[in-house]
């Protein structure tokens, strides 16, 4: 019998009956420094932990930032230090001259990061574009990682749909002859406006965000629109992550780098993501050789931040069940 054969179900996820505290939605972001690590300069936020314990390593999606790990740092923080990165071109990481935003190439220099602080292996958290990098990562450098869990991660997902961008002129502002007028009028949208497009895009519902929660996303959405680099490192990383959606089917990711994360992996997908589909869980769960798979309903793209006591205590579970041979 095949190993996968034997292993338990993919959806049996022993949640933790670890006590956590109630989540604070008060909380502002973790404080952030810029650090120069293994020649490679990013900016990060840094939450506390016992100093023996092995530390948390987030890596988040396509358009996000560090913050979006606030609410799960905080949970694992009584547990393990954390690291939240930046990736380059995105929240505080300015990208250096002519950085090469394709995912073959942020992946090596993530690993030179990561292996620079000399930390041991880590547990390693990606989303979306985080989890793509997360599990190249894991694949190419086994002893940098402890542990993977994936929320939602950026899984080849084709399908042409135009409700996986915040607002549909954003399709159109490249065309000719109506695109200035697109421009123009997505020009005009307030910034508290476009925050909550984004945040509808990414989440099931939104209606729990406190006001404060809004203001600090309206102030990184400032920042942003003062980066000159911004929106070219939002197109041209979606552009290189698409490009290596259609590899050909020998060098895709299902085959070259899903069955090499021989590492206990949880996979995490909310059923109303819209950005890529719940259907890729199952497949995305089975082909690594020691993943399994926890679907949370009324849960978009961003479990992490929807779901935050749910997504710790399916991690604290997985630590237990690796502790008692049982995953």
């Amino acid at each position: 019998m095949s190993r996968t054969a034997e292993r338990p179900p993919l959806t049996r996820i022993p949640l933790s009956r670890a006590d956590l505290p109630e989540v604070d939605l008060s909380r502002e972001w973790w404080p952030g420094r810029v650090l120069t690590s293994g020649g490679v300069r990013l900016h990060v936020r840094e939450t506390p932990g016992p100093q023996d314990a092995p530390t948390a390593f987030y890596i988040h999606g396509l358009g996000g930032s560090s913050t979006n790990w606030t609410d799960l740092a905080a949970l694992l923080s009584s547990r393990f230090p954390g690291i939240a990165i930046d990736l380059p071109g995105f929240g505080l990481t300015e990208p250096g001259p002519g950085h090469d935003y394709d995912i073959t190439a942020v992946v090596p220099m993530i690993i030179k990061f990561l292996a620079g602080l000399e930390l041991g292996p880590v547990h390693l958290f990606g989303n979306s574009l985080g989890g793509a990098i997360a599990l190249r990562v894991a694949a190419l450098r086994p002893d940098l990682v402890r542990t993977l869990t994936l929320v939602s991660p950026a899984m080849p997902d084709l399908r042409p749909d135009p409700r996986r961008v915040s607002d549909p002129r954003y399709l159109l502002m490249s065309l000719p002859l109506i695109g200035p007028r697109m421009r123009r009028q997505v020009g005009v949208i307030t910034a508290r406006m476009r925050t909550e497009r984004l945040a509808k895009l990414v989440m099931a519902s939104t209606e729990e965000i406190p006001e404060g929660r809004w203001a600090l996303a309206e102030q990184e959405y400032h920042v942003r629109a003062g980066q000159h680099w911004a929106n070219d490192a939002l197109d041209r990383t979606a552009f290189g992550l698409i490009r290596s959606w259609l590899a050909p089917p020998h060098r895709s990711v299902w085959r070259t780098v899903l069955p090499r994360v021989d590492k206990p992996a949880l996979v995490v997908w909310g059923t109303e993501d819209r950005l890529v589909s719940v259907r890729k869980a199952p497949r995305t769960a089975r082909l690594l050789p020691r993943g399994r798979l926890l679907v949370l309903p009324r849960t978009g793209h961003v479990a992490q931040m929807e779901r935050p006591r749910t997504v710790a205590k399916a991690f604290l579970g997985m630590l237990e069940a690796v502790d008692a041979h049982d995953w």
